[in-house]
C-alpha cells in the first residue's frame, strides 16, 4: 500500500515537472492545474502546492516570482530520465517542429531560427569562450553568430539560472527550416560522431538514430567526452559532431541555392553534399535521394568541454530572432 502511494506521488511529481519544463516562465499552482487538466490529470491547487514543496526539497524546482515555480536543470534531467521509455523519437519530433516554426529569411536576414543553449558558470565564461575560438575560427560550427544572456534572462525556451551565463549557438535545424519553407521536405536520419581527416569528412564512427532516442545525440557525445574538436581545429584530424539527412533528388538545385543564401547570411556548416542515390561518408542513400552531412552547432562548446570546462547543454532549445545574434568575436 505504501509502495503504491509512493509510486502515485512520483507520477504526479513528474506530471508537474513536465508542465514546468514546457514553460519559459514561472508558473503558479492555478496555471499548473489548468495545464494538467488539458492532459487529463486532475489535481487540486492544494495538492499541487504539496507536491511542489517536495520538488523544491529535491532541488527539481525553485521559486521564480510571485507564487511561481521554475524547473531547475536537475528537474529537467529528472523529466528526461522518467519519461525516456515513452519518448523514443522525441528528438526527431522536436527537430521537425523547430523546422516548421523557423521563419528566418536568409535574403532579408530577418525572422526566427533555432538555437542550442549552453549554460556556463559566469566565472568560467571568458575561459570557455577562449577555448571555443579555434573551433569557430576553423569553421567547425554552423555559424560564428551567437547570443548571450545573463541570469534570469531567456535564450530560446531556457531561462538562465543564477550564477550562469547563457550562450546560444545556431542549430543545424535552421537550414531545414529554410528548405521546408521552400517546399523541400527532409528525412531526419541521425546525429553522429564524424571522423575528419585532412580537414575533410571521412566517415561516421558512431551514430544515434533520431527515431530511436529520447536524448539529443550531440549532448550524449559531449557528455561522453567522445569528441576531439580542438584536435581537428589544430591539425585537421579528429572527431566532431555531425548530422546526416537525406533530401529528394529533384530538389537539389533549390537546396544548393538556399545553402548559398544562408552562407551569405553567416550560416553554414554544410560539410558535404552527396550525389543522387550515392553513399556519402560511407552512409548508403536510397534511390532518388541525396545525402547531406552538416556540422553540429555544439562543436565549439564541445571544444570548451574538452578543455575541462563544465557546461550544461540544451540542444535545440528553441527559437530566437536573428537580430539577437552577433559575431562571437565581438563578445
Amino acid at each position: 500500500m505504501v509502495q503504491g502511494s509512493s509510486s502515485e506521488t512520483e507520477i504526479k511529481i513528474i506530471a508537474i515537472l513536465k508542465v514546468l519544463s514546457e514553460s519559459s516562465e514561472p508558473l503558479g499552482s492555478i496555471t499548473i492545474a489548468r495545464k494538467l487538466e488539458q492532459e487529463g490529470v486532475f489535481l487540486s491547487e492544494r495538492a499541487i502546492r504539496y507536491h511542489l514543496r517536495i520538488t523544491d526539497e529535491r532541488g527539481f524546482t525553485q521559486p521564480g516570482g510571485r507564487d511561481g515555480r521554475m524547473i531547475t536543470p536537475e528537474g529537467r534531467q529528472e523529466v528526461k530520465d522518467a519519461l525516456a521509455p515513452e519518448q523514443l523519437g522525441f528528438v526527431r519530433d522536436k527537430l521537425e517542429m523547430l523546422a516548421f516554426q523557423t521563419t528566418f529569411d536568409p535574403q532579408k536576414r530577418t525572422g526566427l531560427l533555432s538555437v542550442n543553449t549552453s549554460l556556463i558558470d559566469k566565472n568560467n565564461f571568458k575561459k570557455a569562450l577562449s577555448a571555443m575560438r579555434d573551433a569557430f575560427k576553423a569553421g567547425i560550427c554552423v555559424s560564428d553568430l551567437v547570443a548571450t544572456a545573463s541570469e534570469g534572462e531567456r535564450l530560446g525556451s531556457v531561462i538562465v539560472p543564477s550564477g550562469k551565463i547563457g550562450l546560444a549557438t545556431v542549430c543545424s535545424v535552421v537550414i531545414y527550416g529554410v528548405l521546408l519553407k521552400a517546399g523541400v521536405p527532409t528525412e531526419y536520419r541521425f546525429g553522429g560522431l564524424l571522423e575528419v581527416r585532412n580537414s575533410k569528412p571521412r566517415r561516421f564512427v558512431a551514430i544515434i538514430d533520431y527515431q530511436g532516442t529520447s536524448l539529443d545525440p550531440s549532448e550524449q557525445f559531449i557528455r561522453g567526452n567522445m569528441t576531439s574538436v580542438n584536435e581537428v581545429a589544430r591539425t585537421g584530424n579528429g572527431k566532431v559532431l555531425g548530422v546526416f539527412r537525406t533530401l529528394p533528388a529533384p530538389a537539389k538545385e533549390i537546396v544548393e541555392e538556399k545553402i548559398a543564401l544562408l552562407k551569405e547570411a553567416g550560416i553554414g556548416g554544410v560539410y558535404a553534399l552527396g550525389n543522387t542515390s550515392e553513399s556519402i561518408c560511407r552512409v548508403p542513400v536510397t534511390l532518388n535521394r541525396f545525402g547531406i552531412v552538416q556540422l553540429g552547432g555544439l562543436n565549439p562548446v564541445a571544444a570548451a568541454v574538452e578543455a575541462g570546462i563544465e557546461i550544461e547543454n540544451i540542444a535545440e532549445s528553441g527559437l530566437i530572432d536573428f537580430q539577437q545574434l552577433q559575431p562571437v568575436w565581438q563578445i
